[in-house]
């Protein structure tokens, strides 16, 4: 998914519901994509439609046949797919599921320069230690604080540094969906927001 309001809907509403979210990096081909969730054991695929062409290549090079939710927009979802935002107007308030810190949280893919990607497993707990550990100690990151980060959703860093970081605080995080060129990161102003 870009980074957009939908990713950390989807990615906090995982963590509640105790689904293990795989959230990749939105630049890869449908090859990557494929061993990806052949290796997950994905169950079900939510895509920003600007990314779905791709990502059905990476469905029909992987040969499984998977629920399919798009990201984006108002328009209907493409055939043999369901819409994101009409999910959420349908979804009832649920009661979180009863994890424990040490449980699987979610997954992020290495990038795969010594190999193929390698498949890394965070707990629950990561996002809060990180977070209580580094976010306001060693950032000092306030309540009145606006983050934004260049890294993409998907990266390494993004889970902390533009959601856990800031929301542990009651700060503000700025999301950009297009990919963070220098030229788009330096064009995006206060009215962006």
């Amino acid at each position: 998914m870009h980074d957009s309001i939908d990713f950390p809907i989807v990615f906090l509403g995982a963590l509640y519901a105790g689904v293990v979210p795989v959230p990749v990096n939105t630049l890869l081909t449908a090859a990557d994509y494929a061993f990806m969730l052949d290796h997950s054991r994905a169950q079900a695929l939510l895509v920003s439609r600007a990314l779905w062409p791709t990502l059905q290549g990476a469905l029909a090079a992987s040969g499984r046949t998977l629920p399919v939710i798009v990201s984006g927009g108002n328009e209907p979802a493409p055939d043999g797919t369901r819409a994101f935002a009409h999910l959420l107007d349908a979804a009832p308030l649920a009661q979180p599921t009863d994890t424990r810190a040490d449980d699987i949280g979610f997954w992020l893919y290495s990038s795969g320069s010594t190999g193929r990607p390698k498949g890394a497993v965070h707990t629950h707990a990561n996002l809060y230690w990180t977070a209580a550990l580094y976010g306001a100690p060693v950032l000092g990151l306030r309540e009145g604080d606006v983050c934004f980060s260049a890294a993409e959703a998907v990266l390494r860093l993004w889970p902390r540094n533009a959601l856990t970081f800031p929301l542990s605080v009651g700060a503000t995080t700025v999301l950009m969906a297009e990919r963070p060129t220098p030229a788009a990161v330096s064009s995006a102003g206060p009215s962006r927001r």
